[in-house]
Protein backbone atom coordinates (compact mmCIF):
# COMPACT_ATOMS: atom_id res chain seq x y z
CA UNK A 1 0.00 0.00 0.00
CA UNK A 2 1.43 3.36 -1.06
CA UNK A 3 0.29 6.60 0.56
CA UNK A 4 1.37 10.12 -0.30
CA UNK A 5 1.48 12.63 2.56
CA UNK A 6 1.43 16.26 1.44
CA UNK A 7 2.07 19.11 3.87
CA UNK A 8 1.40 22.71 3.00
CA UNK A 9 2.86 26.08 3.93
CA UNK A 10 4.71 26.72 7.17
CA UNK A 11 4.60 23.10 8.28
CA UNK A 12 8.34 22.96 7.71
CA UNK A 13 8.54 25.47 10.60
CA UNK A 14 6.62 23.51 13.23
CA UNK A 15 9.56 23.71 15.64
CA UNK A 16 8.95 27.50 15.79
CA UNK A 17 5.15 27.40 16.10
CA UNK A 18 3.10 27.53 19.29
CA UNK A 19 3.16 24.02 20.83
CA UNK A 20 -0.18 24.71 22.53
CA UNK A 21 -1.82 24.62 19.10
CA UNK A 22 0.54 22.48 17.04
CA UNK A 23 2.08 20.08 19.55
CA UNK A 24 5.75 19.37 20.09
CA UNK A 25 6.48 17.26 17.00
CA UNK A 26 8.21 18.70 13.97
CA UNK A 27 7.51 17.35 10.48
CA UNK A 28 10.41 14.89 10.54
CA UNK A 29 9.18 13.48 13.85
CA UNK A 30 5.66 13.07 12.41
CA UNK A 31 7.09 11.23 9.39
CA UNK A 32 9.09 8.86 11.64
CA UNK A 33 6.01 8.28 13.80
CA UNK A 34 3.94 7.28 10.77
CA UNK A 35 6.66 4.97 9.47
CA UNK A 36 6.96 3.26 12.86
CA UNK A 37 3.18 2.97 13.41
CA UNK A 38 2.44 1.73 9.88
CA UNK A 39 5.34 -0.44 8.76
CA UNK A 40 3.05 -2.05 6.16
CA UNK A 41 2.67 1.26 4.30
CA UNK A 42 5.11 2.72 1.80
CA UNK A 43 5.06 6.48 2.38
CA UNK A 44 6.21 9.39 0.29
CA UNK A 45 6.32 12.69 2.16
CA UNK A 46 6.22 16.15 0.64
CA UNK A 47 6.09 19.65 2.03
CA UNK A 48 5.68 22.79 -0.02
CA UNK A 49 4.99 26.43 0.64
CA UNK A 50 3.84 26.81 -2.98
CA UNK A 51 0.21 26.30 -3.93
CA UNK A 52 0.95 25.26 -7.52
CA UNK A 53 3.40 22.59 -6.40
CA UNK A 54 0.78 21.11 -4.06
CA UNK A 55 -1.75 21.12 -6.92
CA UNK A 56 0.69 19.26 -9.17
CA UNK A 57 1.43 16.65 -6.48
CA UNK A 58 -2.29 16.01 -6.02
CA UNK A 59 -2.85 15.80 -9.77
CA UNK A 60 -0.07 13.23 -10.25
CA UNK A 61 -0.85 11.16 -7.14
CA UNK A 62 -3.66 9.11 -8.68
CA UNK A 63 -1.26 7.30 -10.99
CA UNK A 64 1.22 6.27 -8.31
CA UNK A 65 -0.51 5.96 -4.93
CA UNK A 66 -3.39 4.20 -3.22
CA UNK A 67 -4.33 7.10 -0.94
CA UNK A 68 -3.58 10.70 -0.07
CA UNK A 69 -3.21 12.38 3.32
CA UNK A 70 -3.14 16.17 3.13
CA UNK A 71 -2.43 18.91 5.62
CA UNK A 72 -2.95 21.98 3.45
CA UNK A 73 -2.13 24.37 6.30
CA UNK A 74 -3.53 27.84 5.66
CA UNK A 75 -4.50 26.86 2.12
CA UNK A 76 -7.38 24.89 3.66
CA UNK A 77 -9.20 28.21 4.04
CA UNK A 78 -8.19 29.91 0.80
CA UNK A 79 -7.19 27.62 -2.07
CA UNK A 80 -9.78 26.98 -4.74
CA UNK A 81 -6.96 25.52 -6.86
CA UNK A 82 -6.16 22.83 -4.28
CA UNK A 83 -9.89 22.17 -3.80
CA UNK A 84 -10.29 21.64 -7.56
CA UNK A 85 -7.27 19.30 -7.69
CA UNK A 86 -8.74 17.26 -4.82
CA UNK A 87 -12.07 17.05 -6.62
CA UNK A 88 -10.34 15.55 -9.67
CA UNK A 89 -8.17 13.14 -7.67
CA UNK A 90 -9.63 9.61 -7.74
CA UNK A 91 -7.88 8.43 -4.58
CA UNK A 92 -9.30 8.09 -1.09
CA UNK A 93 -8.26 11.34 0.63
CA UNK A 94 -8.18 12.56 4.21
CA UNK A 95 -7.33 16.07 5.34
CA UNK A 96 -5.63 16.55 8.70
CA UNK A 97 -4.87 19.53 10.91
CA UNK A 98 -2.67 19.56 13.98
CA UNK A 99 -4.65 22.21 15.86
CA UNK A 100 -8.29 22.14 16.87
CA UNK A 101 -9.64 24.49 14.23
CA UNK A 102 -12.97 24.89 15.99
CA UNK A 103 -11.20 26.65 18.87
CA UNK A 104 -9.15 28.94 16.63
CA UNK A 105 -9.69 32.27 14.85
CA UNK A 106 -12.92 32.92 12.97
CA UNK A 107 -11.15 32.89 9.59
CA UNK A 108 -10.02 29.29 10.28
CA UNK A 109 -13.61 28.06 10.62
CA UNK A 110 -14.23 27.74 6.88
CA UNK A 111 -12.51 24.83 5.20
CA UNK A 112 -12.80 24.86 1.42
CA UNK A 113 -10.53 21.87 0.75
CA UNK A 114 -11.92 19.38 3.30
CA UNK A 115 -15.28 18.89 1.52
CA UNK A 116 -13.39 17.37 -1.43
CA UNK A 117 -11.82 14.74 0.84
CA UNK A 118 -13.50 11.70 2.35
CA UNK A 119 -13.20 13.42 5.71
CA UNK A 120 -10.95 15.46 7.95
CA UNK A 121 -9.37 15.24 11.39
CA UNK A 122 -8.48 18.26 13.48
CA UNK A 123 -7.07 18.90 16.91
CA UNK A 124 -5.00 15.90 17.89
CA UNK A 125 -1.55 17.28 17.07
CA UNK A 126 0.65 14.51 15.60
CA UNK A 127 -2.09 11.97 16.35
CA UNK A 128 -4.24 13.65 13.68
CA UNK A 129 -1.84 12.10 11.18
CA UNK A 130 -1.94 8.69 12.86
CA UNK A 131 -5.74 8.70 12.88
CA UNK A 132 -5.78 9.89 9.28
CA UNK A 133 -3.55 7.06 8.08
CA UNK A 134 -5.53 4.48 10.05
CA UNK A 135 -8.78 5.61 8.41
CA UNK A 136 -7.18 6.01 5.00
CA UNK A 137 -6.01 2.39 5.11
CA UNK A 138 -9.58 1.32 5.88
CA UNK A 139 -10.92 3.37 2.93
CA UNK A 140 -8.30 1.92 0.56
CA UNK A 141 -9.11 -1.64 1.60
CA UNK A 142 -12.84 -0.98 1.20
CA UNK A 143 -12.28 0.51 -2.27
CA UNK A 144 -10.16 -2.49 -3.34
CA UNK A 145 -12.52 -5.12 -1.88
Amino acid sequence: MKIIVINGPNLNMLHLRDPIFYGKFDLEMIEKLLESEFSDVQFEFYQSNHEGEIVELIQKSGAFFDGLLLNPGGYAHTSVAIRDALELCPLPKIEVHLSNLSSRDDFRQTLITAPKCNGYISGFNELSYVGGIYLLKKLIRKKNA
